[in-house]
This record gives structure tokens, sequence and C-alpha cells, in this order.
């Protein structure tokens, strides 16, 4: 009964690292460099959003 709930556990702990591993060799970047190209994105969503909230308003 203890050997497969073990069984189980490795199988879940490959799968999780598996997908972590996926996601980190993705991009290829180090963490600084995927630090400033979020705050990038994030900067770039902003503008569109307050652009939008400003177009929304003058048209009311």
């Amino acid at each position: 009964m203890n050997y497969s709930r073990e069984l189980a556990r490795q199988k879940a702990a490959k799968k999780q690292t598996e997908q972590t591993k996926g996601k980190r060799n993705e991009d290829g970047l180090s963490a600084a460099a995927r630090k400033q190209r979020d705050a990038e994105i994030m900067q770039q969503k902003q503008k569109k959003a307050n652009e939008v909230g400003k177009g929304s308003t003058k048209s009311k």
C-alpha cells in the first residue's frame, strides 16, 4: 500500500519539475533580463489601458 503511494508521489514530483523546467527554458533569459522584459510589457499594458480609459471618457 505504501509502495503505490510512493510511486504516485514520485510521478507527481517528476511532472512538477518537467512543467517548471519547460517554462524556464522557453525564453532562455537570465532573471534580470526577464524582469526587465516583464517591466516593459507592463508599461505597455498600462499605457494602452490609460489610452483606452481616456478615449472612453471623452465619448460620454
